[in-house]
């Protein structure tokens, strides 16, 4: 503690000198520090093995899933699985955040151990304390002892003590420590000593001949049995032997935790325990002259102590750890294990029956199940020494026992041992009895290897083997079956592990023994995909495990129900509502059958298509209910029956043609065949291959036959009339229209109205030409019921843009398909029941789209507007430009009614790339704009359209300069704003909010540019500024229709200024601008000296052409700015 006081003295000495100086004490690395403290690991584990055990766990708990959960119900599967999803979730954000901590392991380690170092000093100098404190307390019952008058000589006369006691000097003096060498040639005398008593008086088991002496002591190697290390205890012949250490060479296959459990060399109490055994039994004869109750060697015997140290018991229990594990990880309630009190025999049953299981009433009488299906047992024994040893080894045996202990024997004599393993299967499991030949294994593959020691491995291979004897067996039993239901060849295939039964058609049912209850379990491929199916096998399963005895008439039962189900599945899947049963009254009428499947027409719920399951087949029937009363109990009238000859509907699809003739008698198609209705029963169909397109063809058959004349009521509540055409006729149809079409298209007839029927009232009638072709597809399904409406167009206008795409068919919308090459039209209505009402919507649309596309082609080419171009067109929005760098999207709602009809503009710039000057000016006066469109009347779209040009074009020069104005004075920090007040007037507000320069379109492309606070329809608010005001220089123009107004605003102005100086200014409306007219007449008289014609000065304002928008608007703009910053 004096160091760190003279570093400091020596650093305050420096620095008063004023040459700090490095003080001269010898630095100790800080790593040599940190090495000399304690290392503290109390409560701490490697983040290694926490990863490995908990990915572990997850493994064998997947792999324990992946075996259970085909068994289990779909309700439990889930439960299960979203129990383990949160419970390993939670274990795995433990991990993520230890893994997190770990990161700062080393600090906290030198933390811990700092902290260590300073308990120990604290404890040592509270020990100090303690001890000068009890020093204190005895000080006082010290007494002065004689005087020891013979050391007292010897100290003085020799310098030591001279009389001390031996034990005082051994526990006080230090003994000197042994040096390098000495320790060497100590070892050496030892190995020295071992050698001699191993080649002239130790018999070592032939076994153990495989050794060597290094280190001290000697080295004994016994593949897959043991390393073991021993030492003598002395160099004399009577001393004894002592345990060093002991390693077993074993691996465990994939078993890391067994490692850890069970490490090849022993460690803790596992040591402790093989090292007090090796040495009593090392020193068995040697205690027993200090211990009387041991036995004596007898006479004529020589103590062989090593032949004790062959043992197998590490191993069992390495087996019966892995057998517990496998118990843990879901085999408890079908495994047992047993052990010997001896610990030397190890008993597994597998296939244990749950003791609680009640047997059924029908199995009194019968022989009893097994209580497990078989027991593995795996033992400890003793082998005869003939088949341990080759006959050179017993030999060298006798031969080394002649030579080294002459007619003396030995104490002991070597018993080779083995594990052995044995397995008993039991009879009558699942009620199979086996003939014995059939469940025997070579020995060789029961056998225990220390180099891959794996209880599962053998515990599988036995239970493999018993399966598949029971699955022989079984397969037998239903080959054999009298009923012959599965006595058919293929209809049981045997694999491997498993039997595939064939059901019907390609539903195959998988038979095997559970490798774990030896259950018999059922599934088929799509178990695991489809969860509703899980149920009935389980049921299956759980009975036949129940009665293993009936196994033929559960199978018969399941392949009924499945049948049943494969029909149901298909039904449901196709959406169409299914019954077992029907409370019909005279249901003899059905037949004799098996069962029988009612499927209802979603449309027409007194209609039933009828699956009838019979010995060979399916039979179909179309059937016609009655429901008497509203009571349920009532049974119902079964009205009309019609069985359906399945071979002709299928040969219908290629059904005739009906020509090219647009009046088709409906008589006349095999549709309206009534001849069906009278057929009788024409048996069962070959099989029950029955498919979702045969069921979905059959419901659709039906529908036609009851449904097909809802397409044509609306017509007729409408007075529409129609013809029946052949809906292959006249065109080529679009593949998207194929594509939808049913197999029995052809049997169903499309519909042709008139186009002056249909459309009468409709826009743009004049659009389509005489004949809409009405065709119905997926009408008889009540949930994809759709009709197409084509329409040919009279003018052949191609789409335009990126929606057109260069495909020839394209689809603006879900509801329109637009064929570009011949100028078709079709209409998608979902729902057939308003297919009318949609066309016409849909219709109302797009005819004004086609009309302002056609419009729009038309004014560059007949009004010489060369800079008007069409951009796109897709049935849903036209896109022209009006000006060169200048366009106008346009697209309306679907709504009938035409003064409803809402249009949408949308102002754009193509071909701007920079974000700074894609803005159209335009796009402020849209709500202006747009009521143009909106106030067309019947059949003036038209003329609305070309208003609309007219207006953009005029008044784009005075969006164009207003913007730039905006822009310009933004730039120089002078804001202004400018807006839109009607489609022909703009606004220029200045930053006072009182003064306004107005732009307002005139005609013949004329602008007038006023004062913001003129207004041209009342005078109170408007003056005029009382300056002097300059002879004018404006240019008038002769025969302008608009002087003698104008001039009359003028003079109507000058008045209303004077009334204005006497009377207050009201502030809530503009104000004049300040020497206003002196602005516009300087604004007139530069732009005419420039040459720009065509200039009128109004006093209030100026009157000027379109094309000279630029040049006033920014000449004034500069001259009302430099007035009202003044």
């Amino acid at each position: 503690m004096e160091q760190p006081e003279l570093q400091m003295a020596v650093d305050n000495t420096s620095i008063e000198n004023g040459a700090p100086q490095q003080p001269e004490v010898d630095s100790v690395p800080v790593e040599e520090l940190e090495r000399e403290l304690p290392l503290v690991t109390d409560g701490q584990i490697e983040l290694s093995d926490v990863l490995s055990r908990v990915v572990q766990a997850i493994y064998a708990e997947l792999t324990e899933m992946a075996e259970t959960l085909p068994s289990m119900s779909d309700v439990v599967r889930k439960r299960t699985l979203a129990d383990w999803v949160v419970k390993t979730k939670k274990q795995v954000v433990k991990l993520y955040a230890v893994a997190k901590w770990s990161r700062d392991a080393e600090t906290i380690q030198k933390c811990m151990n700092i902290t260590s170092f300073f308990g120990a000093h604290h404890r040592q100098l509270e020990f100090s304390a303690g001890f000068l404190q009890r020093l204190k307390d005895g000080l006082g019952r010290v007494r002065l002892r004689n005087h020891d008058l013979l050391t007292s000589l010897d100290v003085l006369t020799t310098g030591s003590y001279l009389r001390l006691p031996t034990c005082i000097k051994k526990s006080v003096t230090q003994p000197v420590p042994l040096t390098d060498e000495e320790v060497a040639k100590t070892l050496k005398d030892m190995e020295n000593a071992i050698l001699y008593r191993l080649r002239m008086s130790e018999i070592i088991p032939v076994e153990m001949s495989r050794y060597r002496i290094e280190d001290g002591r000697v080295f004994f190697t016994v593949p897959k049995l043991f390393e073991v290390s021993i030492c003598l205890t002395g160099p004399l012949s009577t001393d004894g032997w002592f345990f060093v250490h002991v390693e077993f060479p074993i691996n465990l296959k994939d078993e890391t935790t067994g490692l850890q459990e069970f490490p090849r060399v022993p460690t803790g109490w596992a040591k402790q325990f093989i090292s007090q055994e090796a040495d009593n039994r090392l020193g068995y004869y040697l205690l027993a002259e200090t211990e009387p109750e041991r036995p004596k060697l007898p006479e004529g015997f020589v103590d062989t102590p090593l032949i004790q140290m062959m043992s197998l018991s590490y191993q069992l229990e390495i087996l019966c750890f892995q057998a517990e594990r496998m118990r843990s990880l879901g085999w408890g309630e079908h495994l047992s294990i047993q052990m010997s009190p001896d610990r030397k025999t190890m008993k597994a049953l597998y296939w244990v029956r749950p003791a609680s299981q009640v047997q059924p009433p029908q199995r009194a009488r019968q022989k009893p199940l097994p209580a497990y299906g078989g027991s593995l047992t795996i033992s400890i024994e003793t082998v005869k020494m003939r088949s341990a040893r080759t006959p050179e080894q017993i030999v060298l045996a006798r031969v080394q026992q002649r030579v080294k202990l002459g007619n003396t024997k030995p104490s002991d004599e070597v018993q080779p041992l083995r594990l052995s393993v044995t397995w008993e299967p039991s009879q009558g499991v699942l009620a199979v009895n086996l003939p014995p030949s059939d469940l025997t294994l070579p020995r060789h593959e029961l056998a225990m290897d220390a180099d891959n020691l794996d209880f599962e491995s053998v515990l599988r291979k036995v239970i493999e083997k018993h399966s598949r004897a029971l699955l022989v067996a079984l397969r037998a039993r239903l080959e054999q079956d009298p009923r012959g239901e599965f006595s058919e060849p293929g209809v049981v295939v045997a694999e491997k592990d498993a039997l595939h039964l064939h059901l019907c058609t390609d539903e195959v049912v998988t038979m095997n023994v559970d490798m774990r209850s030896g259950r018999l379990n059922f599934k088929d491929i799509n178990d695991l995909g489809v969860a509703g199916r899980a149920s009935r096998f389980y049921m299956v399963t759980l009975r036949v495990f129940q009665q293993p005895e009936a196994l033929v008439d559960h199978l018969g039962t399941l392949r009924t129900r499945t049948i049943l189900n494969i029909a149901e599945e298909k039904a449901r899947y196709l959406g169409y509502q299914s019954y077992r049963t029907r409370n019909l009254a005279p249901q003899e009428r059905l037949g004799q059958t098996k069962g029988h499947l009612f499927l209802q027409l979603a449309r027409f719920p007194n209609h039933y298509l009828v699956l009838l399951v019979k010995s060979r087949g399916f039979s179909y029937a179309l059937i016609t209910t009655k429901r008497v009363s509203d009571d349920l109990l009532i049974p119902i009238v079964l009205e009309d029956i019609a069985f359906l000859d399945f071979e002709r509907i299928r040969a219908s699809r290629q059904g005739p043609d009906f020509g090219t003739t647009s009046n088709v008698s409906l008589q006349g198609l095999s549709l309206y065949d009534y001849k069906d209705w009278n057929a009788s029963d024409s048996g069962a169909s070959s099989g029950f291959d029955l498919t979702i397109h045969t069921v979905k063809e059959l419901y659709s058959y039906c529908c036609a036959r009851v449904a097909y004349i809802n397409v044509e009521r609306q017509f007729k509540n409408r007075n529409i009339p129609y013809t029946h055409v052949n809906p292959a006729s006249g065109t080529t149809q679009p593949p998207e229209i194929i594509r939808i079409q049913s197999s029995l298209a052809r049997c169903v007839p499309s519909l042709c109205v008139q186009a002056t029927d249909i459309l009468s009232g409709a826009p743009a009638a004049e659009a389509a030409m005489p004949n809409i072709r009405v065709i119905p597809l997926n009408w008889w399904s009540d949930s994809s019921a759709q009709v197409i409406t084509c329409v040919k167009l009279k003018y052949v206008q191609q789409p335009l843009g990126k929606r057109a795409g260069s495909s020839t068919i394209i689809r603006p919308s879900k509801r329109i398909i637009y064929d570009t090459t011949e100028a078709v039209v079709s209409f998608l209505s979902e729902d057939v029941r308003t297919c009318v009402d949609e066309f016409l919507e849909e219709w109302a649309r797009v005819s004004k789209m086609v009309v302002i596309a056609r419009e729009v082609a038309k004014m560059s080419k007949e009004k010489a507007w060369s800079d008007i171009q069409l951009l796109s067109f897709d049935l849903q929005t036209v896109e022209f430009a009006y000006a060169p760098g200048y366009a106008v999207s346009i697209a309306c709602e679907d709504q009938l009614s035409l003064e409803g009809t809402k249009f949408i503009l949308r102002f754009t710039r193509p071909d701007h790339d920079d974000p700074a000057d894609s803005f159209n000016p335009h796009d402020d006066a849209e709500p202006f704009l747009t009521s143009i469109l909106q106030q067309h009347g019947q059949g003036r779209l038209a003329p609305s359209l070309e208003r609309l040009v007219m207006v953009l074009r005029d008044t784009l020069p005075i969006a164009v300069e207003l913007e730039k104005i905006r822009k310009g004075c933004q730039e120089q920090g002078y804001h202004v704003d400018t807006f839109a007040k009607a489609s022909g007037w703009y606004r220029l507000l200045y930053p006072t909010l009182k003064h306004a320069l107005d732009f307002r379109l005139l005609k013949d492309q004329r602008v007038a540019i006023l004062d913001g606070s003129h207004s041209l329809f009342k005078s109170s608010h408007v003056r005029v500024d009382s300056g002097p005001m300059p002879p004018s220089n404006s240019t008038k123009t002769p025969s302008n229709n608009s002087s003698s107004s104008l001039n009359q605003m003028s003079t109507s102005s000058s008045s209303s200024s004077s009334a204005s100086n006497v009377g207050a200014t009201n502030e809530l409306f503009l104000q004049p601008i300040p020497q206003f007219s002196h602005i516009a007449k300087e604004a007139v008289s530069e732009a005419t000296q420039a040459g720009t014609p065509n200039l009128v000065d109004i006093t209030v304002g100026v009157i000027c052409e379109t094309s000279a928008v630029g040049v006033l608007a920014q000449s004034i703009h500069r001259g009302v700015v430099e007035k009202l910053k003044r």
